[in-house]
Parts: C-alpha cells; sequence; structure tokens
C-alpha cells in the first residue's frame, strides 16, 4: 500500500472535528515526533485543499519526516500550497527553489516567494529577505527596506534578524552608525543564542564600543561565539586574553558556561 493507500485508510483518525481541531491535533502529534499520525491527518486535509495541510505535507516528504523523502512530492505539495497563498508554503517552495532541491536553482524566484511570505507577516521569510536585500548580489540591495524587514522578524524573536539590525547600525548601511543601538540589538540575540551576535558583543566589550570596555565579559562573550560556530570571535579572542589575569581568565570562562539569562520581551 503506497503512501496516499496508508494515509486514507487511516482517515478515521482525522475525521472528527472541523479543520482547526483536525490540524491542532496533528501538530500536537508532530510536536511528539509522530509524523505518521500527523500525515494521516494533514493527508485528507491536503487533498481537500487546505493550504496550510498542503504544505505540512510538502515539508514532510521535504524532509522525510514519516516518510521517504521525496523531493518531486515535496515540489508538488509546496507548490499547491503557495499557490494558494500559504505564507509557510511559499517560504518553503522559497528555500526549495534557492537551493535548487529537486528543481532547477532559481534564486530570483525563490526572492520573489520569500517576498510574498514576507508581506504576509512571515518572520522567516522576512528574516531571509533583508539577508538578500542587504547582500544585493539576487535581488537590488535596498538598506532601508533590509532594516524594516529585519525589525519586523525580530519584533517576532528571530535572533538572526536582532543581529543583522545590530549590523547594519554598526556598518551605518542606510543609518548613522550607532555603536550603541549596535551593542543594544547584539545583546538581544546574543542571550537568545545567536552565536554571531554573541561574538559581535564580545568585539564591543573589548573595544568599549557602544558599551563600557570590560575584557572579562567581553571574552565571556567570545567564547560563547567562538563555541556555537563564529568566526566573528577568532580575531579578537588572543588580544582579550592577552589582556587578562589568570583569574580574569578563570572569571570569563565561568560567565561563559552558565546559562544564557532569559529573554525580556
Amino acid at each position: 500500500m503506497g503512501w496516499l493507500g496508508r494515509i486514507m485508510a487511516r482517515k478515521d483518525a482525522s475525521g472528527a472535528g472541523d479543520v482547526a481541531e483536525q490540524m491542532r491535533a496533528a501538530f500536537e502529534a508532530a510536536q511528539r515526533g509522530d509524523y505518521e499520525t500527523a500525515l494521516a491527518i494533514w493527508g485528507p486535509l491536503a487533498h481537500a485543499g487546505v493550504p496550510r495541510a498542503q504544505n505540512n505535507v510538502g515539508a514532510c516528504f521535504s524532509e522525510g519526516l514519516g516518510v521517504e523523502r521525496d523531493e518531486a512530492l515535496a515540489l508538488r505539495w509546496l507548490t499547491l500550497a503557495a499557490d494558494a497563498g500559504d505564507s509557510v508554503g511559499q517560504r518553503n517552495l522559497a528555500a526549495i527553489y534557492f537551493k535548487g532541491q529537486g528543481v532547477e536553482s532559481d534564486p530570483a524566484r525563490a526572492a520573489a516567494l520569500y517576498r510574498s511570505a514576507a508581506e504576509s507577516g512571515d518572520a522567516p521569510a522576512q528574516d531571509m529577505l533583508s539577508w538578500m536585500l542587504l547582500e544585493g548580489e539576487i535581488i537590488e540591495p535596498d538598506h532601508a527596506q533590509a532594516l524594516r524587514l529585519a525589525e519586523a522578524a525580530a519584533a517576532q524573536g528571530v535572533a538572526s534578524s536582532m543581529t543583522r539590525v545590530g549590523m547594519i547600525y554598526h556598518n551605518a548601511l542606510g543609518v548613522d552608525r550607532d555603536p550603541q543601538q549596535a551593542a543594544l540589538w547584539w545583546d538581544k540575540a546574543a542571550i537568545r543564542g545567536d552565536a554571531d551576535a554573541q561574538a559581535m558583543l564580545g568585539a564591543a566589550y573589548h573595544l568599549g564600543a557602544g558599551v563600557p570596555r570590560d575584557p572579562v565579559v567581553a571574552l565571556s562573550w567570545l567564547l560563547r561565539g567562538r563555541e556555537g560556530g563564529s568566526e566573528l570571535a577568532v580575531p579578537f579572542l588572543d588580544a582579550v586574553r592577552a589582556s587578562l589575569t589568570p583569574v580574569e581568565l578563570a572569571r570569563a570562562r565561568e560567565l561563559a558556561e552558565k546559562p544564557l539569562p532569559e529573554p525580556v520581551a
């Protein structure tokens, strides 16, 4: 029995309640890692034309969640969701075209899809489009729009966008250079675990740029950033270490190993 046959055989799992209730039950199953149950609900809904269910089925095929990975079926279902105006479907389809995953890479189409999703308020799409607008390799650069989108995504809790806002103020990209604003945004992202923000916040404390100079705090953030994989921390580490006493080095390492504080909303 193929995937569709298994789904229809288990249709009774999704037969009760309205669409919202079924989608909620499927989401809870997916949260538990039970994608077979989730797909048993999403499958009939997707065939009935529910865009978010179509996205979810497509995402499962794209990532091999509960089914064997199938790029052609992922493309089919995500296209249906995107064409129906589902912002998450547009964003996921954009990622497929951006990466060339089972389809010829088409960065321009990806950018258009990200834009549609971003205009609907999808935070990850806003984050990605803001990056594209800063890079300026795929679409024409627009620093003002990049900042607006990054701020919108940051307001929804996207740490990488918080880091990007900090970079925009640090590098004076369409705004006056403002070290204090840069450090403020890096702090927001750093406590949410963004490694590049941790590295840049460490550099700011090392240089006294936008925050008081504090080499112990600087090293603690730089160590977190490096541990998280940020190459931005590397150029500063030796200089900061050299400025500290053994006691201060131990204190910095202790701070770096503490749990991050809870983000303030």
